[in-house]
């Protein structure tokens, strides 16, 4: 009983849509392409110390990935440090993700549903013994 009533459901189904995807018109709908928006590359650089931080904030202009690399961590290209993405509320950055285990050329990666001002933020996870220069590349829509 199930399968002649799905059956026949179906088969309601097809006419329907079959029906309505008939037109006598000529008239043709051409999608309109949606270009992405165009990235924006900024460098953060400065100095970290024990048990320092450094916030840099950034405005993006639309929806789209952002990311946040460390590059350029001397004298130690491998010591750890954290670096995080998040929102930046007039007075502080409200951390949203974060890589607390970070070392050169780690990237930290998220998606922004609107404009707004964001923040990357660097800081010691107790492994810096001395001052550590740094340089931070953002790419934002």
């Amino acid at each position: 009983m199930r399968r002649s009533i799905s059956g026949s459901l179906a088969l309601v189904l097809a006419l329907a849509l079959g029906a309505s995807g008939c037109d006598d018109g000529d008239t043709t709908t051409t999608p309109t392409p949606t270009d992405p928006a165009p990235t924006v590359t900024e460098t953060f650089a400065g100095t970290l110390t024990p048990n320092g931080a450094a916030v840099f904030t950034f405005t993006v202009a639309a929806t789209g990935t952002v990311t946040a690399t460390l590059r350029n961590v001397l004298p130690n290209n491998t010591v750890q440090v954290g670096v995080g993405l998040g929102v930046w509320n007039g007075v502080l950055c409200q951390i949203l993700l974060s890589n607390d285990r970070a070392q050169q050329d780690t990237t930290v990666t998220g998606q922004v549903n609107a404009a707004g001002t964001l923040c990357a933020r660097i800081y010691d996870v107790g492994q810096l013994t001395g001052p550590t220069t740094f340089e931070i590349v953002v790419i934002h829509p």
